[in-house]
């Protein structure tokens, strides 16, 4: 993911702290080859957590990581609407107009 495509704040952020940005990066790294989930089936789970508190960045970040990932958009719309019953139609609807703003 190329820096323009990062929120200005989180570019600022990791510029600002290098050393944190490189452990942060390790840290995503490392859980990722603990398991034997691919990268596309990880990002989906990560989609689906960051829909769950309402974080619209991680949602963008994540949707676009899933779709990088050889995601479809209906899988990760899909992904979202399996959550209606967990976490409520208000934030599957938020998560989804999220994801459309990807799509677009």
């Amino acid at each position: 993911m190329s820096d323009d495509s990062l929120p200005k704040s989180y570019s600022r952020l990791l510029q600002r702290y290098p050393e944190f940005s490189k452990a942060l990066s390790n840290l995503g790294e490392t859980v990722r080859q603990q398991g034997p989930l691919d990268d596309k089936h990880a990002q989906l789970i990560q989609l689906a957590a960051a829909a769950s508190v309402r974080s619209e960045g991680a949602v963008h970040s994540h949707a676009r990581r899933a779709l990088e990932s050889g995601a479809s958009e209906e899988e990760i719309r899909h992904t979202l609407l399996l959550l209606t019953s967990t976490i409520g139609f208000p934030s599957v609807a938020a998560g989804l107009s999220w994801v459309e703003d990807i799509f677009d």
